[in-house]
């Protein structure tokens, strides 16, 4: 019986909000974002867990990986004494004639002990990814810091996702700092 450790190299970005506002991006047709509420919490964490269902980031964060998990991180962030209503959202698709709207993408943020604004957890599930959903997400985020008086913002991102880093970088944001984040496995 061994002790495995893995190294997961992730990036801590981050973005000057100073003198800048972030119109809402223009969404797909049948696309809107739902601003965060009470009574959502259930259905935020199931977006959460659909979103990130499969992906790397539940090997590095393993709360991610199951409902109850995502339900915990869920209710964790929102307990925070920063956590931002007004920079946390759900991305929902209603197509016409659907019977139920379908959640397919969240974000959350938070003003972290330092007084930045800390976006957590940005996830689209798959059949809605590349669509520039995360971009709607991540601006309405960035603007809801920016209303609170935030002035800068950082986030991190796991070095694999490529399409993340690459969405970050559009944005605005630059890599201030490499991160390993170790993870144990008994076997």
């Amino acid at each position: 019986m061994g002790l495995d450790i893995v190294y997961y190299k992730r990036f801590r970005m981050e973005i000057n909000l100073a003198g800048r506002r972030f119109p809402p991006a223009p969404l797909p047709k049948y696309y809107s974002l739902q601003a965060w509420d009470d009574s959502l919490m259930d259905i935020f964490a199931l977006t959460k867990f659909n979103c990130f269902r499969g992906e790397l980031d539940t090997n590095v964060f393993p709360s991610l990986s199951t409902l109850e998990g995502c339900r915990q991180l869920m209710t964790d962030i929102a307990a925070k004494p920063g956590f931002l209503p007004g920079a946390t959202w759900l991305a929902v698709y209603s197509p016409p004639g659907s019977p139920a709207a379908e959640y397919c993408g969240t974000i959350q943020g938070i003003r972290d002990k330092f007084g930045l604004g800390a976006i957590q957890n940005v996830g689209i599930s798959s059949p809605h990814r590349g669509r520039g959903l995360g971009t709607c997400l991540i601006l309405r985020c960035l603007e809801g810091f920016r209303r609170a008086g935030i002035f800068l913002a950082h986030l991190e991102v796991t070095a694999q996702n490529e399409r993340a880093i690459e969405l970050y970088r559009r944005l605005g944001f630059v890599i201030v700092k490499t991160i390993y984040k170790t993870i144990s496995d008994d076997e």
